[in-house]
């Protein structure tokens, strides 16, 4: 059954533009994943009625899968499948898949197609109570391959759920927040979607209540970004997600991997307890691949403090330098300062070497993006995906640049100063260079985000020594005149050694 619909589906790609189905947030999901997917559920422990729900159908290839498989290992059960799908170019394609797998199962299956908006016909009402709700919790499972679509916030969907909305809506987390709505209690849902949601500010009204209205039992990550929609060429960091709707958190969540979509004969797999991958006060979902990975979750979850209980914040770079060219200058002059880019951070430390962009200098005609020298800590917004490094960074001395009482930063860099602007002391200076230049910091911050960009309100929530010990930590790097990885993982060893000793 499941192979059929694969070639409707190749024949429906094959005869439409990738570009309009890229507009509509539309990627098919490959067989194989499909598969994978349909497997994680727990069958065997529900009703011989099943009701199951696709609220983005397609072409039905994750439904078909989800019936291929219980029919082919559950005998005994009956499904009642729920599909939504509007796009009038796939729905005949549906029409005719899921008529051809009536043909085949006869009355151990049934099916609905409703053509309607999934979000605008549900009432998404969570703070009501189940008396109110009742009526729309009815499936036993969701399996879903949500469209990835970034729509405004006045738009009906977000409007619908401003619940889970707290910056820029995606329809991907729409979609699965109210298919955690629509589950029955003890109900299970599988979806595959981008990782973004599992940190940072525009997921945190998502986490919270995802995370709340039900516990992850299994995440599934890919090695191969590249590689999950492989028909596609999609460039996405994709995950597969397994949530089962209760409060009851589990003791573990498993967290296997595969290189691609077509490779789940060799999954990895591992237990990681389920308050290392999810916790802290915004709920950021980690993502440990190994032991290790574990470890350095644990590890920096033993401090309790953040920057800003030691008065400091991580900040963007201020000068946005296509938006303007009037106040940038090729060479110094009067009223010209040094402007920092990413490419002036080297080997921990902060030159003004020519950065190979045109303009390497800011004339201070607007004050609003001039700021003053004095200690900093840089750090590079951006990386490679194949650099060994997320946190590269670097010391600012206001010394080195003793003849101007002003800098510029550049978008790309952000730095670590004082709340209230004052000034960082050295010791604070080199202590919070020390521990973002660590492994353990580094290592810390790819389980917790997998793009290749620096978040300064990741940063700012991360966990972090108390200001004491980023100040010891400091001292030791400045005696010791060594800003490599190697002596900053070092000190903080042996700091952390003498501390709880």
């Amino acid at each position: 059954m499941l192979k059929y619909i694969e070639n409707k589906t190749l024949e429906y790609l094959n005869g439409m533009p990738k570009n309009l189905r890229k507009s509509k947030g539309q990627f098919f999901t490959s067989l194989m994943t499909a598969k994978y997917m349909a497997e994680m559920f727990n069958i065997s422990q529900c009703n011989n009625q099943i009701s199951v729900l696709d609220p983005g159908a397609g072409t039905g290839i994750l439904a078909v899968a989800f019936v291929e498989y219980v029919s082919r290992n559950f005998s005994n059960k009956t499904i009642f499948l729920t599909c939504y799908e509007t796009d009038t170019t796939v729905l005949p394609i549906l029409k005719d898949n899921l008529a051809y797998i009536k043909n085949i199962l006869g009355n151990k299956f049934d099916y609905r197609i409703l053509e309607c908006d999934y979000i605008l016909s549900q009432n998404f009402v969570p703070e009501t109570g189940e008396s109110i709700t009742d009526s729309l919790k009815q499936y036993d499972f969701v399996i879903s391959n949500p469209p990835y679509l970034k729509i405004g916030r006045n738009d009906p969907a977000a409007r619908a759920m401003d619940k889970v909305v707290h910056g820029a809506p995606n329809l991907y987390f729409l979609f699965a927040s109210m298919s955690l709505f629509n589950l029955k209690h003890n109900g299970e849902m599988v979806y595959i979607i981008p990782r973004s949601w599992s940190s940072g500010a525009y997921f945190k009204a998502f986490r919270r209540y995802l995370l709340t209205e039900g516990k992850i039992e299994q995440l599934h990550l890919f090695a191969s970004r590249d590689k999950v929609f492989d028909a596609e060429q999609v460039l996405q960091e994709t995950m597969i997600i397994k949530v089962k709707k209760t409060t009851k958190k589990p003791e573990f969540v498993k967290i296997s991997s595969t290189n691609s979509c077509d490779d789940f004969d060799n999954v990895r797999t591992l237990y990681a307890p389920y308050n290392v991958v999810v916790s802290g006060e915004d709920l950021y979902v980690y993502l440990p691949i190994d032991e290790k990975d574990i470890k350095t979750i644990q590890t920096i979850n033993t401090y309790h403090s953040t920057l800003k209980d030691s008065g400091l914040k991580m900040k963007t770079g201020i000068v946005v330098d296509f938006r303007q060219e009037e106040e940038l200058r090729k060479s110094p002059g009067e009223h010209i300062f040094p402007l920092f880019y990413s490419q002036h951070i080297r080997n921990g430390r902060v030159n003004h070497q020519p950065s190979g962009k045109e303009f390497d200098w800011i004339i201070d005609s607007k004050s609003s993006l001039i700021q003053k020298n004095k200690n900093y800590v840089f750090i590079k917004r951006f990386t490679s995906k194949e650099e060994s490094r997320r946190l590269q960074c670097g010391v600012f001395s206001p010394s080195d640049f003793g003849e101007y009482e002003y800098i510029g930063t550049q978008n790309k860099i952000n730095f670590v100063d004082m709340i209230d602007d004052s000034e960082m002391d050295y010791p604070t200076t080199y202590g919070v260079y020390a521990l973002l230049n660590s492994t353990l910091f580094d290592s810390y911050y790819r389980i917790l985000n997998g793009s290749t960009q620096v978040n300064s309100t990741e940063v700012n929530n991360m966990p972090f020594p108390p200001a004491n010990i980023i100040k010891i930590i400091g001292e030791k790097v400045i005696v010791s005149d060594d800003l490599s990885t190697d002596n900053c993982d070092r000190i903080i060893a042996e700091v952390a050694y003498d501390t709880h000793d």
